[in-house]
C-alpha cells in the first residue's frame, strides 16, 4: 500500500514514542483505529447505496 518496510516502520514507532511518550502512544494508536475503521465503513456504505439518476 504505502511500499513502507520494517526499518521505516520501526523508525515511526520510535519517534512517535519518544514524541508522545508511552503513556499516550496507546490512546492515540485506539483513536487511529476506530478513524480507520470509520472511514472503511463509510466508504463501504457509499458504494453499496444507489446513486440518484
Amino acid at each position: 500500500m504505502f511500499d513502507i518496510g520494517w526499518p521505516e516502520l520501526v523508525l515511526i514507532l520510535v519517534v512517535a514514542l519518544l514524541f508522545f511518550g508511552p503513556g499516550r502512544l496507546p490512546d492515540i494508536a485506539r483513536s487511529f483505529g476506530k478513524s480507520i475503521k470509520a472511514l472503511k465503513e463509510g466508504l463501504r456504505e457509499g458504494f453499496t447505496e444507489e446513486t440518484p439518476k
